[in-house]
């Protein structure tokens, strides 16, 4: 019984795949809660649970959201250098695939239960770890929209858009957007392409290949 359990679940793990085709459909807020609750059981730092979620069903929020984010990003493609026609066609297509989602999920830092201590160093690594749970939590949010058949797609558009993104949701400003997360119905999907085991592991010490 176990190994069957073992081989399905790490079938299920290995079949999950981002999804950037979404198509859009009616998609259950309580098939998306679930997920965001399964999400709350990721490890974490201390369990401090530094992770906060917004979901976003409401058509012209996302429409408001993907629009000031556009302005935000704009700035720095500008500041790179880039042709006005290119920046267009970048901001476009991003637009794009994030309003066919039918609803989208930021996923937020706090450092409100997070230790403090007396120097940056160790600050900085509470601030790691917290960045980890956060990343935890979504990796659970991701195979649970996938258990119940939904796609999702991992954007880190929020990072590059934080001012945007703080504005529009009404997100505290001690609270980081880490990540948003579209999801839809599932659209296509291609095939994984992951680095062989050997590349990626070593036994004992660095280089040592499996």
């Amino acid at each position: 019984m176990y190994m069957d359990v073992e081989t399905e679940l790490l079938q299920f793990i290995k079949s999950r795949r981002s999804s950037k085709l979404l198509e859009r459909g009616v998609v259950e807020l309580d098939k998306v809660l679930k997920a965001v609750e399964a999400a709350t059981y990721a490890a974490n730092a201390h369990n401090a649970q530094p992770w906060r979620f917004i979901v976003v069903t409401d058509e012209a929020v996302k429409q408001q959201l993907v629009k000031e984010m556009a302005l935000e990003w704009r700035q720095d493609l500008l500041s790179d250098g880039l042709p006005h026609e290119k920046i267009n066609m970048i901001i476009s297509s991003a637009a794009e695939r994030t309003l066919r989602a039918s609803v989208l999920i930021i996923a937020c830092l706090t450092m409100e239960n997070m230790h403090i201590y007396r120097d940056d160093r160790r600050n900085r690594y509470e601030y790691i770890m917290a960045v980890q749970s956060v990343a935890a939590a979504l990796q659970n949010l991701l195979l649970a929209l996938h258990a119940q058949g939904l796609g999702a797609c991992w954007r880190c558009s929020a990072l590059f858009a934080p001012n945007a993104v703080k504005r529009v949701l009404g997100i505290p400003g001690d609270v980081e957007p880490q990540a948003l997360v579209e999801v839809g119905l599932l659209g296509g999907v291609r095939p994984a392409r992951r680095k062989p085991l050997r590349e990626v592991c070593f036994i004992n010490r660095w280089g040592n290949e499996v």
